[in-house]
C-alpha cells in the first residue's frame, strides 16, 4: 500500500514537473508578445510625436534671416511616422487577444463568483474545475471560429490601407489567444486533479478570504477553524 503511494506520488510529480515546463514556455511567449507589443507601440507614438513637434518648429524658424539653414535638416526629419496610428491599432489586436491567455495563467481574469465563494472544501474545486471546463470549451470554440475568420481575410488579400499589411497576420494573434487562454483552463483543470490545493490557475493556488458569514466579519473558514 505504501508502495502503491509512493509510485502515485511519483507518477503526479512527473506530470506537474512536464506541465510546469508547458506552462513556462506558454509564459514566455506570452510575456515576449504583450511586453514587446507595449515598448514597439510606446516608442513608435514617442517618435511620432516628437518628429511632428520638431518638424513643426524648424518649418517656424527656417525662414528667419540667418536660419535658412535649418530648411535643409527639416527636410531630412519626417513629420511624423507614416502608418504610425495603424500600427498602433495592430499592436493594441495582439495585446488584447494574446494578454486573454496570459489573464488565464496569472488568474487575473473576470470573474463571477457570488455563489463560488459560498463554498468551500471539495464542493469549490469541483465547481471551480467545472468553470474551468466551460470556459476552456469556450475559448478553444472561439478559437476555432476566429481562424476561420481569419482564414477568409487570407483568401480575400486584404491588407491596411496605409502600410499594405496584410490583416490575416495582425489578426492571427486571435486563434493564438484563444487558444493559449484555453490551454491554461485546461492546466487548471489537471492541476486541481491533482492536487489537494484549489488552484485558480496553474501556479496560483486559492488564497482570497471567503464572504463573511455575519456583521462580525467572520468566514467560512474560520468558523471552522473555531468549531463554529
Amino acid at each position: 500500500m505504501n508502495q502503491s503511494s509512493a509510485d502515485q506520488r511519483k507518477d503526479r510529480n512527473i506530470i506537474l514537473v512536464a506541465l510546469n515546463a508547458i506552462d513556462q514556455a506558454f509564459g514566455w511567449l506570452e510575456r515576449i508578445v504583450v511586453a514587446g507589443s507595449v515598448l514597439v507601440m510606446a516608442g513608435l507614438m514617442s517618435l511620432h510625436v516628437v518628429t511632428s513637434l520638431l518638424s513643426g518648429l524648424l518649418t517656424e524658424y527656417e525662414t528667419t534671416p540667418g536660419l535658412t539653414w535649418l530648411a535643409h535638416i527639416n527636410a531630412v526629419i519626417p513629420s511624423g511616422i507614416a502608418g504610425t496610428y495603424e500600427v498602433t491599432e495592430m499592436l493594441i489586436v495582439v495585446m488584447t487577444f494574446v494578454g486573454v491567455g496570459y489573464a488565464a495563467r496569472c488568474a487575473r481574469h473576470i470573474s463571477m463568483s457570488a455563489i463560488y465563494d459560498q463554498l468551500s472544501g471539495w464542493l469549490r474545486k469541483t465547481l471551480l474545475i467545472i468553470i474551468c471546463l466551460g470556459t476552456g470549451a469556450l475559448m478553444f470554440y472561439f478559437a476555432y471560429k476566429s481562424a476561420q475568420y481569419d482564414m477568409t481575410l487570407y483568401e480575400r488579400g486584404r491588407t491596411s490601407s496605409a502600410l499594405g499589411i496584410p490583416l490575416w497576420t495582425v489578426n492571427l494573434a486571435l486563434p493564438i489567444g484563444f487558444t493559449l487562454a484555453g490551454v491554461q483552463y485546461l492546466l487548471t483543470i489537471v492541476r486541481n486533479l491533482v492536487s489537494d490545493d484549489i488552484y485558480r490557475s496553474f501556479n496560483e493556488k486559492e488564497e482570497y478570504s471567503d464572504v463573511p458569514l455575519d456583521d462580525s466579519g467572520q468566514t467560512h473558514a474560520s468558523a471552522e477553524r473555531h468549531g463554529v
